[in-house]
């Protein structure tokens, strides 16, 4: 037998002791490392933050304290809150909205109002922390007097123009029902629409209101600027309320449903206004600027157009009969062509402008601009020097040429008119040649054109037209037959610019398409639109206009269709000028209605599609289809359901809790 030693034993029970911490370590560690499955940590919290108290209370009344605390039950973030929360009434000075670890401080710096219900909408804007849960549409209120308001009104903001939803406007209501309060007096009550265009105004009281839509420019809460987009109507607005039910869904997962339940609930009314949006257009006129892009013209720009158009007076050379004139659509714009080459070569010229312009009262009066002086961008002598150097290296070239016994030019050719043809090698039957030019036409000799068309093996003359459409715009019409081989061609010197510029000989062939390559669409409008013009237009996928066509008695034709996919919109043309018409708050005039067919059609080679359409009968909201709408709805905040995710991994089942 071994004797043992009492004081050996000891002695490494003492010293074993000291290295137990750092065994226990290891032993964790380990056994962490051994556990497979769990390479993540923990399960993900998903329960969203929730209000354990406010101060003064949600809902409290009798209110005289503009700092407000809202505590949660976790630590909680707020997304963008001069965004996302609005505060009504609405506020001229901006609170002061923070998140502090699981609090919410609000500081409003307007004075309150007596016996009014004030509202704190936060939206999705809140959410925890850590794992990004959303709260979900959160909004706290109370009472300056006695009495807290709880009615709500709802609905849509939509582009005029094309029915696109507008996010971030604010809408407003009006106990003043006089048409200046939207000029006079900021909103009552507000809201703010989201990324459908959809806005709810809480804490109304009872009583009738009137509703607008203002992208404010200037934070004041009242339309004093045209720049600003407005919606308005007159309708009347009084808010009301009725118990109801609806239909609460609880997902296990994005397939999976857990129930469905029964709801009571309040239903406030109105929940289905539209507003249809629109920018007015900015009449005041003022100039904006001169340009001389190219020696031989400038152009003056305006704010907007004025039938009477400026008067020169040449200070450095003689104006009377120095220009030809071409002016946009909306004389906005007037290009100032120069017949004279003396003065095309002039870097400077000077002159007096009289125009009229929009004074403090919104009245034309004429103003004149003395001694102005427009420069040309291209001097002279830098273009001379271009010009020099263009000779010299053409002079190189022809001696070479004849040194080594090949054929030279004695004179340098001057260059032609440049002619831009516009025409497909396949041409639809219903449209035509177009030509454009850079500089003005002093001479286009349709004598020295000629159109034929081929008929079996022979080509024949074919008439034609041509006319102008524009500044330095032409059309060529002809009587196109489908399935037809045409041949255009000019001669030299046909069109001649008033510099005497002369074109070049000219031909292009082109056919016809057969019209067993498309489709025909006959629209019947079964609506009641009185006697107004109806313009019909076929979109593509990018919203752009394909065709359009005046509505006769009700049925929009369309024909030679390619085989293509097609959206489609109906313009109310009130003042039958074939395109959309914003509107004008002064003068009580709403934009011109526009209606989308919310269906997709599809057009086939060889088909004739026929369809009956009543815009009237479908939600405006919800007609324009969302391939073609522009503003998307965002992403719906959501608890992230990561458990789902991790327990599949694990391979076992995962039963949520309530989210």
């Amino acid at each position: 037998y071994t004797m043992i030693n009492m004081n050996d034993i000891k002695d490494k029970l003492k010293l074993n002791s000291l290295f137990l911490p750092f065994y226990l370590a290891v032993f964790f560690l380990l056994a962490s490392c051994a556990r497979m499955g769990q390479p993540d940590g923990g399960w993900f919290d998903e329960t969203p933050p929730k209000v354990v108290g406010a101060s003064p209370a949600d809902g409290a009344v009798n209110v005289k304290e503009k700092k407000i605390d809202i505590y949660f039950d976790e630590f909680i973030k707020v997304d963008n809150p001069t965004e996302k929360v609005v505060v009504s009434p609405p506020q001229l000075e901006v609170p002061e909205i923070k998140g502090a670890g699981k609090r919410i401080h609000i500081s409003l710096v307007d004075s309150l109002k007596p016996n009014t219900t004030y509202t704190i909408d936060f939206s999705d804007a809140i959410s925890d922390n850590n794992e990004g849960n959303p709260m979900g549409n959160y909004t706290y209120s109370f009472s300056t007097g006695t009495v807290i308001d709880t009615m709500e009104v709802a609905g849509y903001v939509l582009e005029a123009e094309n029915l696109e939803p507008i996010k971030g406007i604010l809408v407003g209501l009006y106990d003043d029902q006089a048409d200046s309060a939207f000029k006079t007096k900021p909103m009552l009550r507000v809201s703010r629409t989201d990324s459908r265009g959809r806005f709810v105004i809480k804490g109304v009281a009872p009583g009738s209101y009137r509703i607008y839509a203002l992208q404010d420019m200037d934070g004041n809460y009242m339309f004093n600027q045209k720049s600003e987009k407005i919606a308005f109507n007159h309708d009347i607005i009084i808010p009301s309320s009725k118990p109801d039910i609806r239909q609460d869904t609880t997902w296990i997962d994005s397939l999976h449903i857990k129930s469905i339940d029964q709801v009571k609930y309040t239903h406030f009314l109105p929940d289905d206004v539209v507003l249809r949006a629109f920018t007015e257009p900015l009449t005041d006129r003022y100039f904006l600027k001169v340009e001389r892009k190219m020696p031989n013209c400038f152009s003056l720009y305006f704010s907007y157009g004025d039938s009477i158009l400026p008067a020169i007076k040449g200070l450095n050379f003689d104006a009377e009969k120095a220009f030809i004139i071409e002016s946009s659509e909306k004389k906005d714009s007037i290009t100032y062509w120069l017949r004279d080459t003396a003065l095309v070569n002039q870097d400077t010229l000077r002159m007096d402008l009289t125009y009229r312009m929009t004074d403090s009262t919104g009245v034309l009066i004429c103003h004149t601009d003395t001694a102005m002086e427009i420069l040309s961008k291209e001097p002279y002598a830098k273009r001379m020097k271009a010009k020099e150097k263009e000779i010299a290296e053409w002079s190189k070239k022809q001696e070479k040429l004849k040194k080594k016994g090949m054929p030279y030019d004695s004179v340098m050719a001057i260059k032609p008119l440049e002619v831009k043809v516009g025409v497909a090698s396949e041409l639809d039957p219903d449209k035509n040649v177009t030509f454009s030019f850079d500089t003005p036409l002093a001479k286009a000799d349709t004598a020295g054109m000629h159109l034929y068309a081929k008929h079996d093996t022979l080509w024949y003359r074919a008439p034609f037209e041509f006319d102008s459409i524009g500044n330095r715009e032409y059309v060529l019409r002809g009587e196109w037959r489908p399935d037809i081989e045409y041949s255009l061609e000019v001669d030299s010197a046909a069109f001649e610019d008033i510099y005497g510029l002369a074109s070049k000989p000219i031909k292009q062939g082109f056919k016809v398409s057969s019209l067993d390559t498309y489709g025909t669409l006959l629209v019947n409008i079964t609506d009641n639109f009185g006697n107004l013009p109806l313009l019909v237009q076929l979109l593509n996928a990018q919203d752009q206009v394909v065709k359009s066509v005046k509505a006769v008695n009700g049925v929009a034709e369309f024909y030679y269709l390619k085989p293509e996919k097609y959206y489609m919109r109906l313009i109310v043309d009130r003042n039958n000028n074939g395109k959309w018409d914003t509107g004008c708050y002064d003068d009580d005039l709403q934009a011109e209605e526009v209606y989308y067919y919310p269906e997709l059609l599809e057009c086939k080679a060889k088909w004739d599609l026929t369809e009956s359409w009543s815009p009237k009968s479908y939600e405006l909201s919800r007609q324009k289809p969302s391939a073609i709408t522009k503003q998307k709805p965002d992403k719906e905040k959501k608890v992230k359901n990561q458990n789902a995710q991790r327990a599949k991994k694990l391979g076992i089942e995962y039963i949520p809790k309530m989210l």
